[in-house]
């Protein structure tokens, strides 16, 4: 696998990385997903990506993957780069979407409870917010 370096931030991407968007839901077979992120991991595939609406239900790939991270990929943690993101709606309310510093930090301790992890390599702004 070729990694490139993420800007200057020293990060070292795989050219492929995996994104858990709706095949990782719950509506999508657990031992299916399991052995794709597994495989994917062996094939040198480390950047999995994430996002607090990625389902469906939305956050249900997050919990699917902190499960089979926990059940498989667990003693990695070291090589992987995860990432996840915020800013579509997520709950109702005022800082249920968008970009606002207060929406952003319950969204990434939302994400970080449903995956198990204690920090994400890079957390995104999934969407652009006219208001901040």
């Amino acid at each position: 696998m070729k990694y490139n370096y993420c800007g200057k931030s020293g990060l070292q991407l795989p050219s492929i990385s995996l994104g858990l968007w709706h095949n990782f839901g719950d509506a999508a077979d657990y031992d299916t997903a399991k052995q794709i992120i597994t495989y994917a991991f062996e094939q040198g595939i480390t950047h999995f990506d994430l996002a607090n609406n990625y389902g469906p239900p939305s956050g249900a790939a997050e919990t699917n993957f902190g499960k089979i991270w926990k059940e498989t990929l667990g003693s990695h943690r070291h090589q992987l780069i995860i990432s996840s993101k915020a800013g579509h709606r997520a709950w109702d309310g005022p800082y249920g979407d968008g970009s606002s510093r207060k929406s952003l930090m319950a969204s990434i301790d939302l994400s970080l409870k449903r995956t198990g992890l204690e920090y994400f390599d890079i957390f995104y702004s999934h969407r652009y917010d006219s208001s901040t």
